[in-house]
């Protein structure tokens, strides 16, 4: 961690800070005191008891578990049936138990109904596009089929420096679509554009909301590059370009070395958005994101420009609100004139895990509601209870109110962690399973730890945080930094494990002390590899 330049410095902090909260979080694991002695039969190596014992965590505790999970020995362990808050390590359970329901294979399909009389080219009706809750809806996807991703995703852009945007069109989905229309034979739409956004009802519970048509996490990007010269206007660019979406800048480049700092402002809509504020002349593209207010209005615009695009005519107007009035009860005997076809789930899995993206951590939960046959998202937390018990999770030993980690009410146990890694890793789907988890040292959340250490490489693990303001002191409260995953022993052979932190604290405000603890966290990981692979040995 040391000696890196700040960029990669700050970035680190993902890697901790996956479920970012916006509020002052108390751990009810606090009280007790990191001195506890380990558990389990295995001394724990002195450079892991160095850092648990910095003078940094006087009030924090410290859990730990680490077991094989093939002979079901325990290494180590410390307070491992206490509850601890587990930040975006939590989506280990939400998605798995998406996962499981759906299966690693399943590919949502977003079809494209005909509703009304067909004349030759003509429709005169409407065209519905029923929304099936696919994540990305082709905005991620590479021409192999998989789904791209960046070390820090363009959803955490307002919070943290150096997001950056994968290279595929957000609209690709939408545009295939709308290709496949046209070589249905329609040119002309006499009638209306409709999204059919039936299949769940959003839950505000769930932060942020998934929705049934998701395009670009509903986000607008927005790209600020410095001009050419101090006091030059900084060059603009946004995407998805969709009507009646409007960007306007006025930011300014400044000396090499100054701060960059820019704000976004949005009309209450959301459709009138405004960049200030200043950026570096040595700079890097500067990422923000702006939310999609009303998506289902905004992929009817999207979907009817796109069909324009590829040669239908729609007399519609093309933007304004969504008219799901007109949507029938439903679509037996109705052409499908298009459908979208995604990846299959393991892959959006394996995004969520990588850069732990919270919408579809959440998402997840809603999915196991549909798939049972509910649209209320709630109900996918009895989905999710009967796999846990198939799994082998003791429920009991865990707290949910959403899929990414995110609430305050969160909480598990490092033993319910480590028994969901056990159960992966005895099914035909464990080395999938491992692999979408971030690499230390190599992708994902954890790209920038560790990359010159023995264990690069060699611990696949999910990390997760709650970290809030400490007004009272001026500093900010680490409710949790937490990892959790798989240690390559070699051989074919690993251990699983949890380890994680409530009730730290940062001396000031700075991002960068959470930054520290992160590294913490990521550098016990190492040793304990490290010391699995001796013992292996």
């Amino acid at each position: 961690m040391r000696g890196e330049n700040v960029g990669s410095f700050r970035r680190r902090v993902v890697a901790g800070c996956c479920a970012l909260l916006l509020l002052a979080l108390t751990s009810s694991a606090a009280a007790q005191a990191a001195s506890s002695p380990d558990d389990g039969p295995e001394r724990l190596d002195p450079r892991i008891t160095e850092i648990m014992g910095k003078p940094d965590y006087p009030n924090a505790q410290w859990g730990l578990l680490q077991q094989d999970p093939d002979s079901g020995r325990v290494v180590h362990s410390r307070f491992a049936e206490q509850f601890f808050i587990p930040g975006s390590v939590a989506k280990l359970f939400g998605t798995s138990g998406a996962w499981d329901t759906l299966g690693g294979d399943h590919r949502f399909r977003t079809p494209v109904y005909a509703v009304g009389d067909r004349r030759g080219s003509t429709l005169n009706g409407d065209l519905d596009l029923v929304a099936q809750g696919d994540l990305t809806m082709g905005g991620r996807t590479r021409p192999d089929g998989t789904v791209d991703y960046t070390d820090l995703d363009h959803t955490y852009a307002n919070d943290f420096p150096g997001a950056t945007l994968t290279p595929e069109n957000p609209l690709a989905g939408i545009n295939r679509i709308a290709q496949q229309v046209r070589r249905s034979g329609i040119t002309r739409v006499n009638g209306n554009v409709i999204v059919d956004n039936r299949l769940f009802r959003p839950e505000p519970v769930f932060i942020p909301v998934p929705t049934p048509l998701i395009i670009n996490d509903n986000l607008i990007d927005l790209l600020s590059t410095p001009g050419a010269r101090p006091g030059a206007p900084a060059r603009l660019d946004w995407r998805p370009k969709v009507a009646p979406y409007r960007v306007t800048s006025t930011v300014r480049t400044v000396a090499a070395g100054e701060p960059t700092d820019i704000d976004v402002t949005t009309s209450e809509n959301g459709t009138r958005i405004k960049l200030s504020g200043t950026i570096a002349a040595d700079s890097e593209p500067a990422l923000k994101v702006s939310p999609i207010t009303d998506p289902a209005a905004f992929g009817r615009t999207a979907l009817i420009e796109a069909l324009g695009r590829a040669g239908v005519k729609v007399t519609a107007d093309p933007t304004g609100a969504n008219p799901v009035s007109r949507l029938p009860d439903g679509y037996e005997g109705r052409p499908r004139v298009a459908q979208y076809t995604s990846p299959p789930y393991s892959q959006y899995a394996k995004l969520i895990f990588k850069v732990s993206h919270n919408l579809g951590g959440n998402l997840a939960v809603c999915l196991m509601a549909v798939a049972k046959g509910s649209q209320d998202c709630m109900d996918g937390f009895p989905v999710l209870a009967d796999f846990l018990d198939r799994a082998g999770v003791d429920r009991k030993q865990v707290q949910l109110l959403d899929g990414r980690g995110g609430n305050p009410v969160d909480r598990t146990t490092p033993t319910a962690v480590v028994q969901i890694l056990t159960y992966w890793h005895r099914t035909p789907e464990a080395e999938v399973f491992r692999n979408a988890l971030p690499i230390l040292g190599v992708d994902g959340l954890l790209a920038d730890n560790c990359t010159d250490c023995p264990a690069r490489g060699k611990v696949f693990a999910k990390t997760g945080a709650a970290v809030g303001l400490d007004a009272l002191n001026n500093r900010l409260a680490v409710g949790a930094i937490t990892i959790a995953g798989y240690l390559d022993k070699g051989n074919g052979r690993f251990d699983v494990f949890f380890a994680g932190v409530n009730g730290a604290s940062t001396p000031t405000t700075d991002v960068n002390g959470v930054l520290d603890i992160a590294d913490d966290l990521a550098m016990i990981s190492a040793y304990l590899q490290e010391d699995a692979e001796r013992r292996e040995d």
